[in-house]
């Protein structure tokens, strides 16, 4: 044996307000070990109050949260931990930004129509992000291209659903069952 690592995994649970970020990338944390982090808790109050008054964020506004997020996978990774966070990642230069973190990041996002996800919002207790910010978000929307590492799913399945499929898309390993269940 060399000592060496294995190698670690960097997943972002992508998608707008409502898609069902935190609920998927929680139960694929359960599922594989991987350490979880809710990329809302990483912003300032400042950009939380803006968003909470319906105000949309501006780039300016996000590359400092998306360079904390990058730092967070990259401590993780220099740590040897595997890692599954919920961002919006909505563009192409955000999800750059998120690379420039561990050597690599795959996305899972999470898509589909409209009157569903604003429906889930109005249903949604507790959260800052009104749904009325939908629009704006699917309008700077720039979906998964080519060269991006990642899959796509349809947030009309079942959350469990949803999990699995995202463990098996990316062929992440599931952790053993505790207590041999």
């Amino acid at each position: 044996m060399t000592g060496e690592r294995p190698p670690t995994r960097h997943v972002v649970v992508m998608g707008v307000s409502g898609a069902g970020k935190t609920t998927v990338a929680r139960g694929i944390a359960e599922l594989t070990g991987l350490r979880f982090a809710e990329a809302d808790e990483f912003h300032s109050a400042a950009n939380v109050a803006q968003m909470r008054a319906g105000i949309p964020l501006d780039d300016g506004q996000r590359w400092p949260w998306l360079r904390a997020l990058a730092g967070w996978m990259a401590d993780r990774h220099a740590e040897g931990v595997s890692t599954i966070l919920t961002c919006s990642a909505l563009k192409r230069s955000y999800r750059d930004v998120l690379r420039q973190g561990p050597p690599e990041v795959e996305f899972v996002h999470l898509d589909g129509a409209a009157e569903l996800i604003r429906d889930r919002l109005g249903r949604r207790v507790g959260h800052y992000m009104p749904a009325s910010l939908l629009d704006s978000q699917r309008a700077i929307l720039e979906h998964l291209e080519p060269d991006e590492s990642g899959i796509v799913l349809e947030v009309a399945a079942s959350p469990d659903d949803l999990v699995v499929a995202a463990v098996d898309g990316l062929g992440l390993a599931r952790q053993a069952p505790v207590g041999g269940r």
